[in-house]
């Protein structure tokens, strides 16, 4: 199944930001909202109503009118003798435009959804997790140098699918099983922190730009077991290697660098049982290796000490990874989306090198696009050598 962490990061982190911004754009956003889903999701014609739950979720910094943001929805509700009980955790961007005092947005959220697995008529078993996306728009209207009401409405997509029961878990749809719904919510922004421009802080020349610190690290990650978190697969180990970028775009938040983070792995190698059922449960002890390739266009990475020898980093990544042949299951998909988890540290070898070590989750599954869906989640290793771009600091009395 696809991992109900996968949007943390979510394909959430867009845009680069670099230099310093103007007014609220500068400044992060806490949102909190009441919230409106137009049906349930065993809501089929004639047995139709609505769901009500609360959302929270943090906005970032703009980049030219783009925010990245993180959101978590909740809704809970009855229908046809069962019971609803969802949450969303998903993340995008968020393009805005000031009239006035007003702010437009528009926004595309990506992630995934969790659900009860009783919620089929009559509490018939079903999915429990079906990727998710949101396309809504909305306006924002200030009540205070802090704090703005939203108002907001778009449409909710989601893939969940009947099972013929508990133990033959085949996913099905049956007709008129909702998948698009209409959402609305209202509730309060605030912005805790609002300055103008960056100035120098020697000469207060409001037109200085701080350098921005960005690195390329060549990395590898490789297998050595498995997890049972979210996926139904065991039997099967990933290798990969590639090029990462990092860039501080958002200054210091915990103490910690936030970077923008992303990385294109263009050598991955899977290694299979060479015959699977349709959960991906090894047929047959011989292995095939199959080559792929991932990209991971958004995440972020978390640096304490970033000036020091030893630097201690948390990152998470969202993103695609593809195989030249379906992956895990003759009847799963060649696509799959893909969520990094990482804990270690950066080693300062010289001063453009850095050495990096840590351990990594990673997690891939096709989110239920296709019927079959077994997932894997591996423990792996994450090593590589990180080189800081940019000019070398001058020399003192230069």
């Amino acid at each position: 199944m696809i991992t109900r962490s996968f949007p943390l990061l979510a394909l959430c982190l867009l845009p680069i930001t670099s230099g310093a911004q103007s007014g609220a754009s500068a400044s992060y956003q806490i949102y909190g909202n009441f919230t409106y889903l137009t049906n349930t999701f065993n809501g089929v014609p004639g047995a139709q109503q609505p769901l009500f739950g609360w959302e929270a979720g943090v906005a970032f910094p703009a980049w030219r009118h783009l925010r990245p943001k993180l959101d978590y929805t909740s809704f809970n509700g009855n229908n046809l003798g069962a019971p609803q009980r969802a949450f969303f955790i998903m993340a995008g961007g968020q393009y805005e435009h000031y009239f006035g005092r007003e702010k437009i947005f528009a926004e595309a959220l990506f992630g995934d959804v969790g659900l009860n697995q009783n919620w089929g008529a009559n509490g018939s078993p079903g999915s429990s997790a079906s990727f998710s996306a949101l396309f809504a728009g909305g306006v924002e209207t200030p009540l205070g140098n802090h704090l703005a009401i939203r108002f907001e409405g778009g449409d909710q997509f989601t893939n969940f699918a009947l099972y013929q029961s508990l133990t033959y878990r085949l996913p099905y749809r049956i007709p008129g099983l909702p998948s698009n719904f209409g959402r609305f919510s209202t509730g309060l922004v605030w912005t805790p922190h609002i300055r103008s421009v960056a100035s120098d802080p020697i000469s207060g020349n409001f037109s200085y730009r701080p350098p921005v610190k960005s690195e390329l690290v060549y990395e590898a990650i490789g297998s050595f077991g498995h997890f049972h978190l979210f996926a139904d697969s065991w039997w099967s180990n990933l290798h990969l290697a590639g090029l990462e970028y990092d860039r501080n775009s958002w200054g210091k938040l915990l103490g910690a660098q936030m970077d923008y983070t992303a990385d294109i792995l263009p050598l991955a190698i899977l290694t299979q049982p060479t015959v699977t059922d349709e959960w991906g449960d090894q047929l047959s002890t011989n292995r095939e290796h199959v080559a792929g390739l991932a990209i991971a266009p958004v995440g972020l990475r978390m640096m304490w000490f970033s000036n020091r020898r030893l630097k201690p980093y948390y990152f998470i990544k969202g993103g695609m990874i593809g195989f030249t042949q379906k992956a895990l299951s003759k009847n799963a998909g060649y696509e799959n989306f893909t969520l990094q988890e990482s804990l270690g540290a950066q080693f300062k070898l010289t001063s453009r090198w850095d050495l990096r070590t840590g351990f990594l989750f990673f997690h891939f599954s096709d989110g239920f696009v296709v019927p079959s869906n077994p997932g894997l989640d591996s423990m792996t290793y994450n090593a590589g050598l990180a080189y800081h771009l940019g000019r070398r600091a001058p020399a003192f009395g230069q």
